[in-house]
């Protein structure tokens, strides 16, 4: 390990990374430790996080880095520290360390940590088990936006039952102001990220290699659009490639940034039971959706409602019950609203603004009938307007 070095201007390296490059030198050489970290660990690295969350990164990169010495006070044994050094010590090379700050500077993706304001703080229920750090493709602020978040997740090898589902699902929580938060997998991933987009809500999808590199590669466009609207995430630096083990442990992300999870379909052996293992594990509300009883793609489903206890929704609204959000729309309309006010309330968002022609396509309802309406719901306070365009009211979207 003693060949690495820490470089003159390691810290100026990592700057144009950050969310808020304060010209804190003290955050860049911490920022720069926990790149350094992401680069030599895997996900889900215990001693590693042990020694970051006792020592702090910097000190704990150099305790790593050298050849003797322990972690008194860590809770890591002597043998686990000189285990961890084998396993550290092969990706400890400062050119690949370069090449993947290099490559997200040159990519306009961001470095955030836990010391950062944007850091969602949900993660930190992993413990030691929790990324040193993420990589993030989009506006980092919008990680603020994950409080209330909904994982929806399900079978690569879908149904259009699944698919139509989970797309649903997603369009009705993104509209309540809930954020959808899942894998971009095919199948149930899909679906959920494509009805949240759809309906200008948030969606964040969390990728189990570099988020320079989409996976799956047909979904190159779709996780364009996330990075545009919502965020990317991943825990691993530039360049890396997925695996299996990397996916099971990206799952743990996904649970943990749910207040939710969801499975909309699953196999018997669906890799989307370990994540809902994971929220299970966190304390985390857990879901699935019934399908037919001859459905090999539901059976996974099944046994979580049979066997591990989780409720059984079918619709958005049930969702957000899981949530304590009640289950009228989003609480806009309770009491004995009907009729075009309904249509109206399917029009509006909870996040994305449309104006008054928006609303007319959407509901079908002339213009001028919804200026009406849209006025008197204003006085109540149920919808926010700035003149042209409206949406629900921030009181409503997330109580």
């Amino acid at each position: 390990m003693s060949a690495f070095r820490w470089r003159d201007d390691a810290a100026a390296s990592v700057g144009p990374l950050l969310v808020a490059d304060r010209g804190d030198e003290v955050h860049r050489v911490r920022a720069y430790a926990r790149a350094v970290w992401s680069c030599l660990v895997e996900p889900g690295d215990g001693v590693a996080g042990a020694l970051i969350a006792t020592l702090g990164p910097v000190h704990a990169l150099q305790v790593a880095m050298s050849v003797a010495g322990g972690a008194a006070g860590a809770g890591v044994s002597r043998e686990q520290l000189q285990q961890g050094r084998e396993r550290w010590r092969p990706r400890l090379v400062a050119e690949a360390i370069a090449f993947a700050l290099e490559t997200a500077a040159g990519t306009g993706i961001h470095l955030i940590c836990p010391e950062d304001d944007v850091w969602p703080s949900a993660l930190d229920d992993l413990g030691p088990h929790a990324p040193v750090c993420l990589w993030v493709r989009g506006d980092p602020a919008r990680l603020r936006q994950l409080d209330p978040a909904v994982a929806i997740v399900g079978a690569r090898a879908a149904s259009g039952y699944g698919e139509q589902i989970a797309s649903e699902f997603a369009a009705a929580l993104t509209g309540r102001g809930i954020t959808v938060v899942s894998g971009a997998a095919y199948g149930i991933d899909g679906a959920a990220h494509r009805g949240a987009l759809s309906a200008g809500g948030m969606t964040v999808a969390l990728l189990a290699g570099g988020v320079d590199r989409p996976y799956p590669a047909g979904h190159s466009d779709l996780i364009d659009r996330i990075a545009r609207t919502g965020a990317v995430i991943g825990e691993l630096p530039c360049g890396n490639a997925p695996t299996k083990w990397r996916f099971l442990q990206r799952n743990r992300l996904i649970a943990a940034l749910g207040s939710a999870t969801v499975v909309v379909e699953a196999g018997a052996r669906s890799g989307s039971l370990n994540t809902a293992g994971h929220a299970a594990d966190l304390g985390r509300a857990l879901a699935a959706v019934p399908g037919p009883v001859t459905s090999g793609s539901s059976a996974g489903c099944h046994r979580l409602l049979r066997e591990f206890d989780a409720r059984c929704v079918t619709t958005a609204d049930e969702v957000a019950e899981l949530l304590g959000m009640g289950n009228a729309q989003d609480g806009m309309l309770a009491g004995p609203w009907t009729g075009d006010d309904t249509r109206l309330a399917d029009a509006l968002s909870g996040r994305a603004w449309r104006d008054v022609d928006d609303l007319a396509r959407r509901s079908g309802m002339a213009p001028d009938e919804i200026r009406s309406r849209l006025g008197l719901l204003a006085l109540t306070g149920a919808v926010e307007g700035d003149g042209f365009r409206w949406r629900r009211a921030a009181s409503r979207r997330t109580r």
